[in-house]
């Protein structure tokens, strides 16, 4: 790869940033030019990369875990898979220098919608009209046609922002309804085959202005026979003020195309929990949807006692339903220890970026590990190297007993590297990504 060198005011122009972007940028400018002369590669060839900071165990002092031992190796890459791991040569010249970064598996978003954002222009803070939800479809149904016709382009740069953070991979709900109709998906996808050597993606065709609230029941039809992988919902009884219909609509849509479900639910009193154990039953009545149903967010769960949670928790573990949460905190603390302890597979994602539903979107998923880190109590150095995983799709360098699990000969080349000492601090501290490699090709 040959270094190219832009000026600092193209390069703000490049990244959509805009003049508020500009002390960002400069730094990002900065050290991805200096980054980019040393760390160089394709994916489809072999190279080698030195001084790569490893993470090799746990030291324990009286039955506890006080530090995460690391050592310095050689990472082969070839043909998009680590094909070696072996003793760290530091003066080999053709070696690329990591300079001691940590690397991780690289971060997955599951929960974004990249196809509709304001991220790439002019700064907009959030929209909010009377009606909640409702009201706020009748507001995207005005807004849309203008956002679609910058919306692959907007993706686009809202994926470089995702790569920045140290993100490979994301599961993108994307709008399917009377308004948009398939373009927003249609536009979506031409933006992810832009970035399909960098960037890896799964579609949750998303009727954001509910099944039947507006008729969105055709254009799912045809949606699902297209490049998507879940059916998504809204709020069946909010919405659509139905939930055994809405639920079996998605249920029999996800059957019929052998694609997963992932459902936004964010009701939180007794409609959201009849909602919950209503698709818990049909999951359980349909095994082929075990392990490939989700329910986003899911804030009823931080509504009941403790007791239910228990209950619902268990439940959700045996029907292999997982749930996808943005960590929400304040006045709502979502009971992931209890998920976790239950074996319900918890995900994260940052949701809106910057659009008229929120602002708050940093792009990091290991911010969010970190504030799942604060809301928990998860101060340790063991319980932090946990939380790593919710930053990585659950894959952890460490097993729980000190064990090292990843990287291994044959692993994909999926990761990135941090300025961190372990991953414990990574999370504890947010530690700046310094590179991204997807599929053993070099993005950041």
């Amino acid at each position: 790869m040959k270094k190219t060198e832009i000026s600092r005011k193209e390069f703000i122009r490049m990244s959509g940033l805009g003049m508020a972007g500009v002390a960002f940028a400069s730094g990002l400018l900065g050290s991805a030019t200096a980054f980019a002369g040393e760390i160089t590669g394709n994916g489809g060839k072999s190279y080698l990369l030195k001084n790569v900071r490893l993470e090799t165990g746990f030291v324990y002092e009286e039955g506890e875990v006080v530090h995460t031992n690391t050592e310095l190796f050689c990472v082969e890459i070839k043909d998009g898979k680590i094909s070696n791991v072996s003793a760290n040569k530091p003066n080999d010249a053709k070696a690329i220098d990591a300079k001691g970064w940590l690397m991780l598996p690289a971060f997955r978003d599951m929960h974004i919608h990249l196809d509709k954002t304001f991220y790439g222009g002019f700064w907009q803070a959030t929209r909010r009209g009377p009606g909640g939800v409702k009201g706020m479809i009748a507001l995207e149904q005005k807004i849309l046609p203008e956002m679609l016709k910058t919306s692959t382009y907007r993706a686009e740069k809202l994926v470089e922002l995702l790569q920045s953070k140290g993100t490979n991979f994301a599961r993108s709900h994307v709008n399917i309804e009377p308004t948009s109709k398939l373009q927003s998906l249609n536009n979506l996808l031409k933006a992810l085959d832009n970035k399909k050597n960098s960037f890896g993606a799964e579609l949750v065709a998303f009727p954001q202005h509910g099944v039947f609230y507006t008729d969105s029941v055709p254009y799912l039809r045809e949606a699902a026979q297209m490049d998507i992988d879940f059916i998504g919902g809204l709020d069946p009884y909010t919405i659509d003020g139905a939930i055994e219909k809405t639920i079996d609509f998605t249920v029999q849509l996800a059957l019929d195309n052998k694609k997963g479900i992932d459902i936004h639910l964010h009701e939180s009193g007794e409609s959201g929990l009849k909602t919950v154990e209503y698709l818990i039953k049909k999951v359980n009545e349909n095994p082929a949807l075990k392990n490939k149903t989700f329910l986003s967010h899911c804030f009823v769960l931080g509504r009941i006692d403790s007791i239910k949670q228990e209950e619902i928790a268990e439940q959700l573990g045996a029907a292999g339903i997982g749930i996808v949460s943005t960590i929400p905190f304040g006045g709502l603390i979502m009971p992931i220890p209890t998920l976790y302890k239950h074996n319900v597979t918890v995900m994260t994602g940052n949701d809106s970026i910057i659009d008229h539903w929120s602002t708050f979107g940093s792009g990091s998923v290991l911010e969010k590990a970190h504030t799942m880190a604060q809301l928990y109590g998860y101060s340790t150095e063991f319980k932090l190297s946990r939380s790593l995983k919710l930053a990585t799709g659950n894959v952890l360098p460490l097993d729980d007993k000190g064990i090292q699990q990843w990287p291994k000969a044959g692993d994909t080349a999926d990761m990135v590297l941090v300025d961190a000492s372990c991953s414990a601090e990574a999370v504890s501290r947010i530690s700046p990504v310094k590179s991204l490699i997807n599929k053993g090709q070099i993005v950041y």
